[in-house]
């Protein structure tokens, strides 16, 4: 994984699994995970990722990442290095030319992303959730181009 790509997806742990109310929280944050950025590239991070800032049950205003249910909060947070070591992926079943995917919690999204940019000629796309990935197969193909794919793509995850 390149090494900007590694940071956008350790930013994207780090906001979905603690509670970050400024940018220094964050630059502290990821400086602990290895990633030593300035308060600039952060902004630009932030931005590309479209996080907002929403006010907790207390008042207090934290990072969130667009479509919240994507990247719920974990109740024990390991670290965001630790999450990326493991692709997230539980399982897959199939019915008919359709497959879920079943993924850890809050790994379905970019475990999708990867699927729908991995050119894997037997799946015409997927919807992901927070832990579930609904896959779309072309007819007439096999399960075992579609576990192929699906195989090359999670390897390289």
């Amino acid at each position: 994984m390149k090494e900007r790509d590694s940071r956008i997806e350790t930013l994207k742990m780090l906001i979905s699994s603690k509670e970050m109310s400024s940018q220094e929280e964050l630059l502290k944050a990821l400086s602990a995970e290895g990633f030593h950025i300035t308060q600039a590239t952060l902004s630009r991070d932030l931005k590309q990722l479209k996080v907002a800032k929403a006010a907790t049950m207390n008042g207090k205003y934290i990072y969130v990442l667009p479509n919240e249910t994507m990247y719920r909060r974990v109740p024990s947070p390991r670290t965001a290095r630790e999450m990326l070591q493991t692709s997230g992926f539980l399982s897959v079943n199939f019915s008919g030319n359709m497959g879920v995917i079943k993924t850890k919690p809050g790994y379905a999204s970019s475990i999708a992303y990867n699927i729908d940019n991995g050119n894997i000629d037997a799946i015409l796309g997927t919807i992901a959730g927070n832990d579930t990935i609904l896959i779309v197969t072309r007819e007439n193909c096999t399960r075992e181009e579609i576990f192929q794919g699906l195989q090359e793509v999670i390897a390289k995850m």
